[in-house]
């Protein structure tokens, strides 16, 4: 185990850390197994087909640790290994032990509590500096606590990121009690950050801090020189409009944008804004970005009478209602080591997904698309890239991008 660097004593920013961009090396990626009954539908068991999906593709590049609760554990056994897997005494995970060419044995399964399944925003966040990762540990809670939380009770969940560092043994940095979430942040790993107003200003996260000391606050945990403060998010995402939702770095200097042509769509002037902002901004580097739009699906994406029937709600957990607009983006995909693991939505949207899939084959040549059916993610109000964090290796370990 790791010492904890307390605030107070040091910054990863004066230690010389920052914080990559998720398009370099990972060493990792951590996924939380779903069970909560008023985030995953029917007993969670579509949303555990598509989380296995999201495993299987990241699997095939990079290691993967499953944490899941004494409820799920069971289920993630099975679905994940097939009966084919054995305790590890020495990790304290389950792994593998059938034939060693398949993905499952770049899966470490582990037993760990939270209150729900969201890892890139209860997981640590990551920094580097040459040839070592340290975890920085943000204050969570429930998107907007008392005044907007999702849900009543998330102290397991703001437990989960020093658990991970202990028992992973990284060194860890305790940003507490200043309040963060992993999807509100994308880095450019050269010194520029992408926030949305919307969200780093809400009342519910650090309101006796100004935009000015927030921004101070980012810079010394993240390593970061600028931060573009794009003014919105995807409408009606219930995170306040995290920016990973709505917007995500490629490379240095260019990024995509959710977009839509339709003027009608409530999305539209939301994005708008944003592109206006993008194009007066330069990164740290002085650059001016190369924006690309990514258009979100043609049809809203709303929730079924069917299911809103396998929901179970508990007292103090925001709840959902027939024909709920869901915020459905394509941005919303995580890079793995060799490829774009990215949500689509299907039935009506399958020429939505298509054209989604076209364009990020264009954005990103080297890089196979691995397109998973993810509305079973989505109606439980996120999609791939919330239900993924990645563990960086050091830039050191290979110099190259993309492009």
């Amino acid at each position: 185990m790791k010492e904890m660097l307390k605030e107070g004593k040091t910054y990863p920013s004066e230690d010389g850390y920052y914080m990559p961009g998720e398009f370099e090396p990972h060493q990792g990626c951590i996924i939380i197994w779903p069970e909560r009954p008023g985030s995953w539908i029917y007993g969670a068991k579509p949303a555990r087909e598509a989380f296995c999906n999201v495993i299987a593709a990241i699997a095939a590049s990079e290691r993967v640790y499953v944490a899941a609760g004494k409820d799920g554990l069971e289920s993630a056994r099975a679905m994940l290994f097939g009966g084919e897997d054995g305790y590890d005494e020495a990790r304290d995970c389950y792994v593998f032990c059938g034939r060693m060419d398949g993905w499952q044995h770049r899966v470490e399964l582990f037993f760990a509590e939270t209150d729900d399944a969201w890892a890139r925003d209860i997981a640590p966040t990551f920094v580097i500096k040459e040839g070592e990762v340290r975890a920085i540990n943000w204050e969570f809670n429930a998107w907007g606590g008392a005044v907007d939380g999702l849900y009543a009770s998330w102290e397991r969940d703001n437990a989960f990121a020093p658990f991970f560092a202990e028992k992973y043994g990284f060194a860890r940095y305790d940003a507490s009690p200043f309040v963060l979430e992993g999807g509100s942040v994308h880095s450019d790993g050269e010194g520029t950050l992408l926030v949305t107003e919307a969200c780093l200003l809400s009342k519910g996260r650090n309101p006796t801090l100004s935009k000015e000391q927030i921004e101070e606050r980012l810079k010394r945990y993240l390593g970061a020189k600028k931060v573009l403060w794009l003014p919105r998010g995807i409408w009606q995402d219930e995170t306040n409009e995290h920016v990973d939702n709505v917007c995500a770095f490629l490379r240095p200097g260019e990024v995509v944008l959710a977009w839509t042509d339709n003027e009608a769509d409530p999305q539209y002037p939301l994005s708008l804004e944003c592109l206006h902002y993008l194009e007066s901004e330069t990164d740290a580097k002085g650059r001016k970005l190369i924006v690309h739009k990514l258009p979100i699906p043609d049809v809203p994406v709303c929730v079924t009478e069917d299911e809103l029937a396998g929901y179970e709600f508990e007292e103090g957990e925001d709840a959902r209602e027939v024909g709920e607009r869901l915020a459905a983006s394509y941005v919303n995909f995580y890079f793995s080591n060799d490829a774009v693991v990215m949500p689509v939505f299907g039935g009506e949207n399958e020429a939505s997904d298509r054209r989604a899939i076209a364009l990020m084959e264009k954005l990103c040549p080297k890089r196979s698309i691995l397109p998973i059916p993810a509305r079973a993610i989505l109606v439980g109000g996120g999609n791939i890239h919330c239900i993924t964090q990645q563990i960086p290796k050091s830039r050191m370990k290979r110099g190259c991008y993309d492009r």
